[in-house]
Formats: C-alpha cells, sequence, structure tokens
C-alpha cells in the first residue's frame, strides 16, 4: 500500500485534506502528520513514505526548505531500499503553485484542496508511481529514472521557491574560503570541479587546488547556484561544466569523469537516472 505524510501547521487543513485523500485515494495510508516543516523532515526520516504533502508556509522551517532536507535524507542501502518520496506542496499562494507545476517537476494542492483538484495530482502521482515500478522491472536498479527529488530541476526549483519566499536570503556564493595546507585561500566557486564530504570535512577541488572545508553538502546545496552545480551522490557536488563523460565500472556503477582531474566520482542510486540518456 502507499504510504503518505501530511505536514502543514494548521490541524483543520490536515483534517480536511486527510478526508479527501480518503475520497480519492482510500488504499493511500496517512502514517503521519507534522505541525513543521522540523517535524516533516524528522518523520519523513521516520517513515520513509512514498509521498510527502508538505505546506509551503510553515513556521520555523517552510514547506520548500523542508522538501530540500528531505532530499538530502539517506537512500536506498543506507536507509532499507527506500528510494525516497513524491514531493506535493500545499500552497494558498497560486504564483507559487504555477510555477512548480508549469516546470513539470513537482505537484501542489490549492488550499482548501477541492476533491477533483486532488484528483488529478493522485492521479498523476499514481501513473508516476506505476510508470517507476515497470521500470524498476524491466531494467537494473541503477538505470530506473531518479524521483523529481533527486533531479537538479528539482534542486533549482526548490532554490527559485526558496527566494521568493525569503527574497532577504544572502546571495549565492561566489569565492569558498578554503584551508589550503596551512594557510587561508579564496576560491571561485566557477573553478571548483567537484566537492566531496566525509564526516567532517569537505573536500574542495579545482584543477590547480584541494582544500578542505567545514560545511556538509546539504548546506552548499542551499547556498550554491544549483544551476552550476549537479549533487549526483549524497556527499557530492559537480560542476555541471566540467563534467566530460559518464562510464560503468566492473559493478554496474556510473562513474563521472571531470575535465582537469584524473579522479572518478561516483553516482550513488538515488542520482543514477541522471545519466540514462547519456
Amino acid at each position: 500500500m502507499p504510504r503518505a505524510l501530511i505536514a502543514d501547521d494548521e490541524r483543520l487543513m490536515r483534517d480536511q485534506l486527510r478526508a479527501r485523500l480518503a475520497e480519492v485515494w482510500p488504499e493511500l495510508e496517512i502514517v503521519a502528520e507534522a505541525k513543521n516543516g522540523l517535524e516533516a523532515v524528522a518523520l519523513t526520516e521516520q517513515h520513509h513514505p512514498d509521498i510527502v504533502f508538505l505546506d509551503i508556509r510553515m513556521p520555523g522551517l517552510t514547506g520548500v526548505d523542508a522538501a530540500r532536507q528531505i532530499a538530502q535524507l539517506p537512500t536506498y542501502e543506507e536507509a532499507d531500499g527506500w528510494p525516497g518520496c513524491e514531493i506535493v506542496f500545499i500552497t494558498a499562494y497560486d504564483q507559487y503553485a504555477v510555477e512548480a507545476f508549469e516546470q513539470g517537476v513537482v505537484d501542489y494542492v490549492l488550499k482548501p484542496a477541492e476533491r477533483e483538484r486532488l484528483q488529478l495530482t493522485v492521479g498523476r502521482i499514481r501513473q508516476r508511481m506505476a510508470e517507476r515500478a515497470s521500470q524498476a522491472a524491466d531494467t537494473p536498479d541503477e538505470q530506473t529514472p531518479p524521483l523529481a527529488t533527486h533531479t537538479p530541476d528539482m534542486q533549482r526549483l526548490l532554490q527559485s521557491l526558496a527566494g521568493q519566499l525569503n527574497p532577504q536570503a544572502p546571495a549565492k556564493l561566489q569565492w569558498i574560503q578554503a584551508t589550503v595546507r596551512q594557510a587561508i585561500q579564496m576560491i571561485p566557486v566557477e573553478d571548483v570541479l567537484f566537492f566531496i564530504s566525509d564526516e567532517k570535512y569537505t573536500r574542495v577541488q579545482t584543477a590547480t587546488v584541494e582544500a578542505l572545508i567545514r560545511k556538509p553538502i546539504k548546506e552548499l546545496v542551499e547556498e550554491l547556484d544549483m544551476q552550476l552545480f549537479w549533487q549526483i551522490h549524497r556527499s557530492t557536488l559537480v560542476n555541471v561544466k566540467a563534467i566530460s563523460g559518464v562510464t560503468r565500472d566492473e559493478r554496474g556503477r556510473q562513474l563521472v569523469s571531470v575535465r582537469g582531474s584524473t579522479e572518478k566520482l561516483e553516482v550513488s542510486r538515488s542520482y543514477a537516472g541522471l545519466f540514462k540518456a547519456m
């Protein structure tokens, strides 16, 4: 049975959406409800739902910011085979919903949730889930297209929506202040070939410099221009302009080659479908 989580700071809105979903998708199980964005992220990590309904405007952490954090949660082997989830935004603000819908990356429900409109949303979600199940049965897992939460289009959309919700947010990073041996060096972001994180540090690699910073990938995703960088692993961001090709090793894993470096970057299963057309 498909499983879903509802996140909205208004109890009446949660009740109304749950009731409407029971009408149009009776086999859908609501496994949890969240009153804010932080709860939504925590409960998504705990329950691993197939769909997360997120109110765009919530206190503490907006639905957009919650979606960005959900996209960084462990998947597959790290999370008992969980492939991630569909994101559906709940909004009373038509301008946000229309932009998201027209880009075809994410679906939306306008408050209050009307039966007819919700049926369209549910129909699209069920179709996407059926297509993914069919593709997963016909092809190796590594070739299955990624969920929308694990695509560059989704990252760019969420970054754009976050900017609309918080127009006072800082500008995107232009420079990386990093430790190179015993010195601090200012590295232009466009010169970075890739970022790779471990438990404590993130390695910043250019064609000539290897440096370390104390900033995890999930923070860099929020601060960098995602028109320039693609996430190919929970721990790896790569400069799109630096990608020279993608190959497979003897285990079937995709490896990204980068101009200016001999290192090959592994693509995790969550993001493997990004390079299928290549």
